[in-house]
């Protein structure tokens, strides 16, 4: 088999990542956001009108600061649980300058710093006191806000990205005499993109915001796109090579020191009429025992679009003992040509059954990346994450235009990843499976993890819903279509 591509970047920094990463999340470094230009939220006052509230103080209260430091609570004023995932929350400010970039952060709170996101949008209207807004969503792992209840301390902060001083005097959403938490109107919340809570600088909104969901559901006929149904025979069908993929064979990270990369362990099988591809990776509790699995594009000529998959994630083994950290995974790649390299990109979906880099217990991340240093290491990144099982089989949307990176998962919003994160360069597109270590299962009994692939699409410098991918893979199927690539090399 042809070595597959960017096996650099595969090797030298996917491994011991997650340890670091998840500490340098909660700080400035790997939250990093930059300012995007966000569709607007509808923006009208409303007193609680669906029983959320808002309450606000701040720590920095001085006319200017090296960092402001909105701090807020959340409270569910209600008689109706409100799941924390639908709940948007706006602070708003004016910029210190045109081309000011800023930088968001968690210090600490009581859901977790990192079930909580932050990103920067402009404002369409832009008003004396404001053209800028902080806008705080919470992952699925923030949990639900029963009656009477609210989050707890957000201790949230944000900076210019060069640290220069901040003028904090002539923003809406300020209040330098709120030094103990009280009902704040100037700060905005939404509920699945209806305002229930506050009031936004004046002549923006209200709006109605798109659903993803929603139609229209005929996707766009005209843009070159790759569609993959996989269906293939073997790891050995020439047809594999002839569309572009590669299977891969050559040894090195991430995973597992000593393991191999088996490319007979990818496997097709019929199912019900389709064909779906198999990962299969295994051990028996040793490095030259363990072979993980990896098929990628051959080409690095996709960049922005929409990417999406069908993909079986699995909680136990096929067979043998349960408990090695596993990964399973849909994402894209380019090479890191030298440590913090800023064209660098990669948009990751990652599952781990049994947790891993620190998790206890089965997690689903998305994670976009801006650089890396591999020695010693350094990340930059943002990520999303939920904390529940994934087994079974999941549609998986990320979508890449000019301002932001967004992962859907099952139709259902799971991230949204600011500028800062955007591709400079074409990527590969990837699904491997691996371990690890061996640290999570110590038993030396053979097992064997499978991960399920029913199909591949991406549709280049075109947004699409997820419903209107899942009527295009509906199109490319009753066309009879099982492989297409119009998508013009790098």
């Amino acid at each position: 088999m042809n070595t597959p591509v960017n096996t650099p970047a595969n090797t030298s920094r996917r491994n011991p990542r997650r340890s670091r990463l998840r500490t340098a999340a909660a700080s400035a470094a790997a939250t990093a956001l930059a300012v995007t230009g966000l569709a607007a939220l509808p923006s009208s006052a409303s007193a609680a009108a669906d029983g959320i509230v808002v309450q606000y103080r701040t720590s920095a209260s001085g006319a200017s600061a090296d960092q402001s430091e909105p701090w807020l609570k959340v409270r569910n004023a209600g008689s109706a649980s409100v799941p924390l995932s639908s709940v948007k929350v706006r602070y708003y400010f004016k910029a210190d300058s045109a081309s000011a970039a800023y930088r968001f952060a968690c210090s600490w709170a009581v859901k977790g710093c990192a079930n909580i996101t932050g990103t920067f949008g402009t404002l369409a209207t832009p008003t004396a006191t404001a053209d800028r807004y902080l806008e705080i969503g919470f992952t699925a792992g923030a949990g639900s806000l029963a009656p009477g209840a609210d989050t707890g301390d957000m201790q949230l902060r944000f900076h210019q990205a060069s640290w220069a001083s901040l003028v904090q005097s002539d923003d809406y959403s300020f209040g330098p005499d709120r030094t103990a938490y009280g009902d704040w109107s100037k700060v905005t919340a939404h509920v699945s993109g209806a305002t229930v809570w506050g009031e936004a600088p004046g002549g923006n909104g209200p709006t109605d915001p798109p659903d993803p969901t929603d139609p229209p559901t005929d996707p766009p006929g005209d843009a070159p796109a790759l569609f993959d149904d996989f269906d293939y025979s073997s790891h050995t069908d020439p047809k594999i090579n002839a569309n572009g993929w590669s299977v891969r064979s050559n040894s090195g990270g991430p995973g597992v020191p000593g393991a191999t990369w088996a490319p007979e362990n990818v496997t097709f099988a019929d199912q019900g009429g389709n064909t779906v591809m198999n990962l299969e990776t295994s051990t028996a509790g040793t490095g030259a025992s363990t072979k993980h699995t990896e098929i990628l594009t051959q080409s690095m000529k996709f960049k922005n679009g929409t990417y999406a998959s069908r993909v079986k994630f699995s909680d136990a083994p096929r067979s043998g003992p349960d408990g090695d950290r596993i990964v399973q995974t849909f994402f894209t790649i380019n090479d890191l040509k030298a440590p913090m390299a800023d064209d660098y990109a990669e948009y990751d979906f990652e599952y781990l059954p049994n947790g891993g880099w620190g998790e206890p217990a089965n997690i689903l991340y998305t994670t976009s990346w801006e650089t890396y240093r591999p020695d010693p290491w350094e990340a930059v990144n943002a990520h999303s994450e939920s904390r529940q099982s994934y087994a079974g089989w999941h549609d998986l949307v990320v979508t890449i235009d000019d301002n932001e990176i967004t992962y859907y998962v099952d139709g259902q919003h799971f991230g949204t990843h600011g500028a800062a994160y955007l591709p400079e360069r074409p990527m590969s597109i990837n699904f491997n499976q691996w371990l690890i270590d061996l640290e999570g299962q110590p038993s030396t009994t053979p097992r064997a993890y499978d991960q399920q692939v029913d199909y591949v699409l991406h549709v280049k410098d075109q947004v699409l819903t997820p419903a209107q991918v899942n009527a295009m893979v509906g199109t490319y199927r009753d066309a009879g279509t099982s492989f297409e690539d119009t998508v013009p090399g790098s």
